[in-house]
């Protein structure tokens, strides 16, 4: 909400100054979120008019112009601008005068000057130059009745400033100028100027007819028809300048009093041409396959969930949020039709969102505007429209349908002071709610209030001790130290600190990423194969309308938004939380029943192996490269790696990571059918792993360092090409080599050539074999080994790769 601090102060007028006043709105939850001064400061800029504008003798594009500025003497002035003629009044710089700075950031002194060989007294100024706008197309043309000679601060009110507030959803009261300067006189006691609204006689009867068909949608409707009125008059310039100030560009005379109106009183209303409505106006939900062309030159298509005002022929305007192009007022508009009405915020809530647009109107409607002063502010717009374009106003019609009527929320003073911290007394809470405009009954060490028609906001007892507090002011509560004994929450020894991960995963060359816990749906359905995502029931964006269960989708678009500014090489990991269906879960502190929120860890390596150098060769990032990233993330856990299938990895190059048996997540190149989508020009590399386990970690535990060494043996077996190590080493550690065996290590891999045929070529294995060389080491504690020890150890792995794998010792 931006307004001009002018703009508050006609309203209500502290003893204050603008930093006081800022803070004591930010101090009572109304957060000033910046401050701006309307204009850079600038000096000896006053009102001229140029008397005579003649050819500048050696120059085409300049004039001599004879400039009256209030004294006895005209200035002779050289301007180059393309409007400067006789007649009209500008900003004219006096000799001495400090402009704005410009790009060099030092302020521009006028001096009296040649330009051309013609002497200059000063400077006509454009918009641009005193840098009021980008306007730089001439001069800045004033009214005609700018007084000579007054200065060009005071005539245009340019020691004004625009407060920026950053309102939080319940203050939609305070979305107006009117509703601020109402705090604003609660906080400081300083008198409120209520606005009047005189009514106005009619001058015709002609009335038209509206039917509210959804009460549900449209509690109250009110409309007055204004013939004869003139669409092509000027918008007033202290209008323009307050529109401009909060904000609004003008745009035309009847649209600028609609604006206007709202950011005075907080009422959005529109203005339809009178003469283009077919029939009368139906108030109802919209219907499956009608089309709206809107004001913003976009054709949307409704259906029963969207409020919309039709005529006897089509839609006309969607409810609450933005008017149809079809009835907009023009230069040709010569009647039109007043509306002001009240919209349950339920029916408007979101509906923007789902056409890719907010409106002022709806973020207004949203929140909750006052249905009880439909009519005084269709008298108020309709008293601007005659001060300004003329015309004859007719009757208000006024139909109250479905108003929201007042609760009484009861305040216990004791719980207030528990809450808020400090002692206050009920006659303080009585005054401070008071002071706010709320109706107050007093009991017993209880208050109650009937919230008055503008507060949507006050419903339960916190919303009163909120306004308690609002009114104390949030820098006068008292600090109090916390009570409690502070105990630290100890980590168990087995198991790491997720920043320990973060900083492994940081030191492996892989960063850090954050992303929304929310998605696009498609990723879900493409990439989890999940067909029934949690949906959100608001979304802050179409893209963004479901909860992951997985991060692949978050760091692919990390992967995409690096790949098109053209990094080489990406590695980016996330911590985050995933979300999934899960009925077992029940409602406690730290879940929501039907739900499971576990934390997963997740990485994308893409792109070359290494960064260029010139110690090895570049190749690009492959399986074992990010597998082996996984080895060290889990180490000194052991993990296994089986083949697998995942709904976002390539078939044949997935692995599922298991430990102690339980599959903890997956590793894997990303299928050609996601990379080709996505426009990779190579294929990333993923894993995605359950985080409790990649927490966990074994416990050190003290062994005394042997006075003997180990001994290795080393054996070659051939097996099927379809057996894996993995199963391999788990049978060499199931045998029964009687606590001998420490180590496995595997040092040579072997296959043979086969030809096209099927017949190898070399080897002395059949096709589909291959050779495992594995290094054995036996250590017997404190006994030194024998040989036949080592003998019985040896034969016990082979008998068991044998029974457990089939494989054979190599001859």
């Amino acid at each position: 909400m931006q307004f001009p601090e002018s703009w508050l102060r006609e309203f209500c007028n502290p003893p204050l100054t603008t930093a006081e006043l800022s803070d004591a709105l930010t101090m009572a939850g109304l957060e000033v979120e910046e401050l701006q001064p309307v204009a850079p400061p600038f000096t000896r800029v006053v009102v001229g008019e140029i008397k005579q504008a003649e050819q500048h003798p050696n120059a085409d594009r300049l004039r001599v112009c004879q400039v009256d500025v209030g004294q006895a003497e005209l200035l002779n002035i050289v301007c180059g601008a393309p409007n400067a003629r006789v007649g009209i009044r500008i900003p004219c710089a006096m000799v001495g005068a400090e402009l704005p700075p410009g790009e060099d950031g030092k302020p521009f002194v006028i001096k009296v000057g040649k330009l051309r060989g013609v002497e200059s007294q000063g400077m006509l100024c454009s918009a641009r130059e005193l840098k009021l706008s980008e306007d730089h197309g001439g001069l800045m043309e004033l009214p005609a009745d700018a007084p000579l000679g007054q200065n060009i601060r005071e005539y245009l009110q340019l020691d004004d400033t625009l407060f920026t507030l950053k309102l939080t959803p319940n203050l939609a009261h305070c979305l107006s100028v009117y509703g601020i300067a109402r705090e604003v006189a609660a906080l400081t006691g300083s008198p409120l100027l209520q606005p009047a609204f005189p009514t106005l006689a009619a001058v015709h009867e002609q009335r038209l007819p509206v039917t509210i068909s959804a009460p549900d949608l449209c509690g109250r409707f009110s409309g007055r028809v204004v013939r004869g009125v003139n669409p092509k008059a000027a918008t007033p310039k202290w209008m323009v300048d307050r529109l401009a100030r909060c904000g609004q560009r003008s745009v035309a005379p009847l649209v600028d009093i609609s604006n206007y109106v709202m950011f005075e009183l907080g009422r959005p209303s529109h203005i339809f041409d009178l003469d283009k409505i077919q029939g009368g106006l139906d108030v109802r939900w919209g219907r499956e396959g009608e089309t709206l062309k809107l004001l913003n030159g976009n054709t949307i298509t409704v259906d029963g969930q969207v409020g919309v005002i039709a005529d006897a022929q089509q839609v006309e305007s969607l409810a609450g949020i933005m008017g149809g192009d079809s009835t907009a007022v023009s230069d040709d508009t010569q009647n039109v039709y007043v509306e002001a009405a009240f919209w349950w915020p339920k029916a408007v809530a979101g509906r923007s969102r789902r056409f890719n647009f907010s409106t002022d109107a709806g973020h207004r409607f949203e929140r909750g505007v006052d249905p009880e002063l439909t009519v005084e502010h269709i008298e108020r717009i309709t008293q601007l429209i005659i001060d300004i374009c003329g015309g004859e106003p007719g009757p208000i019609d006024d139909q109250r349908v479905n108003v929201p009527s007042a609760q009484p929320v009861t305040l216990r003073v004791a719980r207030a002071e528990k809450v808020i911290g400090m002692a206050l007394g009920q006659e303080r809470c009585a005054l401070a709610l008071r002071r706010l405009g709320l109706p107050v009954t007093e009991g017993s060490g209880t208050l109650t209030v009937t919230p008055p028609s503008y507060r949507f906001d006050l419903t339960i007892e916190e919303d009163l001790i909120e306004e308690v507090a609002r009114m104390v002011g949030y820098n006068n509560l008292p600090t109090t130290k916390p009570l409690a004994p502070i105990v630290p929450k100890l980590r168990a020894e087995a198991q790491r600190s997720s920043f320990a991960v973060r900083r492994l995963l940081a030191g492996l060359g892989y960063q850090e990423t954050i992303n929304f816990s929310f998605v696009d749906a498609s990723w879900e359905h493409e990439l989890a194969a999940n067909p029934n995502p949690i949906k959100l029931l608001n979304p802050i964006a179409s893209q963004m309308s479901v909860m992951r269960s997985s991060l692949i989708g978050s760091l692919l678009q990390v992967l995409k938004f690096n790949a098109d500014r053209k990094a080489s090489r990406v590695r980016v990991f996330e911590l985050g939380r995933v979300f999934l269906r899960d009925a077992s879960v029940t409602d406690s502190i730290t879940t929501v029943s039907g739900f499971d929120q576990p934390m997963r860890v997740a990485g994308v390596a893409w792109g070359t192996h290494a960064s260029t150098q010139w110690g090895m060769p570049e190749r690009a990032v492959d399986f074992y490269d990010i597998k082996g990233d996984v080895e060290a993330l889990l180490a000194p856990l052991k993990p296994v790696f089986v083949p697998a299938e995942h709904p976002s990895l390539h078939p044949g190059r997935t692995a599922a990571v298991q430990l102690d048996g339980q599959t903890i997540g997956h590793v894997g190149e990303l299928h050609p059918r996601w990379r080709q989508k996505w426009g990779f020009a190579s294929s990333p590399l993923v894993f995605e792993l359950a985080l409790d386990p990649v927490l966990a970690r074994r416990v050190p535990a003290f062994e005394p360092v042997s006075r003997l060494q180990p001994v290795t043996r080393d054996v070659a077996v051939v097996l099927g090409d379809q057996v894996t190590y993995a199963a391999v080493q788990a049978a060499i550690r199931a045998a029964d080599t009687g606590g001998l065996l420490r180590d496995v290590t595997l040092f040579d891999l072997y296959r043979p050539k086969v030809q096209k045929d099927g017949s190898v070529v070399q080897g002395g294995l059949a096709a589909g074999e291959k050779s495992l060389a594995i290094r054995l080491t036996l250590h017997g504690g404190e006994n030194t080994l024998t040989d036949e020890q080592i003998e019985v150890a040896v034969q016990a792995v082979l008998q068991k790769l044998s029974a457990d794998t089939g494989a054979r010792l190599r001859a």
